[in-house]
């Protein structure tokens, strides 16, 4: 069942957060990204980075690349986009491999990769799950990684 998006934004202080997000499929994305933006406004981040890759398959190494520079190094990365199941199994092998490359990239890199990469099987799913203010998943991934920078600051 299908919840809806936490709206308790606690304010953070100012930490550097990325976005990384699939063009593809721009219309539930786009959307996704703004509501993103508002939720990490509203928690007090105003220098969000966003950056835009060609399709889902290509957000991990833009992840990767983003978690482990030297400068301006994220306290967090929101992965955004989405993936329609077809009638072969290449959607549910690129949703795979996303899964495991973004845990992998959190791991090595101890930046937390918060992923919001949906497999979805119809655009009523996706409507329901990107175009919603209430059950929007771009909002969760911004209060997600909010939390993930307060904890990650605790225990350092």
């Amino acid at each position: 069942m299908l919840q809806k998006t936490i709206r308790n934004t606690t304010r953070t202080q100012a930490a550097h957060i990325s976005i990384v997000a699939s063009a593809y499929n721009a219309e539930y994305v786009d959307s996704m990204i703004d509501s993103a933006l508002a939720v990490l406004a509203e928690g007090g981040m105003e220098n969000v980075e966003l950056i835009r890759v060609p399709g889902a398959f290509e957000i991990p190494l833009l992840a990767a690349r983003i978690a482990r520079r030297k400068r301006k190094r994220p306290q967090a990365v929101l992965n955004l986009g989405v993936i329609f199941r077809g009638k072969t199994a290449h959607a549910e092998h690129i949703g795979n491999s996303i899964t495991q490359s973004l845990a992998r990239i959190a791991i090595e890199t101890e930046v937390p990769m918060i992923h919001e990469v949906l497999l979805l099987e119809n655009k009523t799913q996706a409507k329901s799950r990107c175009l919603s203010k209430e059950t929007n998943r771009g909002a969760e991934a911004a209060h997600t990684a909010l939390a993930m920078v307060q904890l990650t600051r605790q225990i350092t």
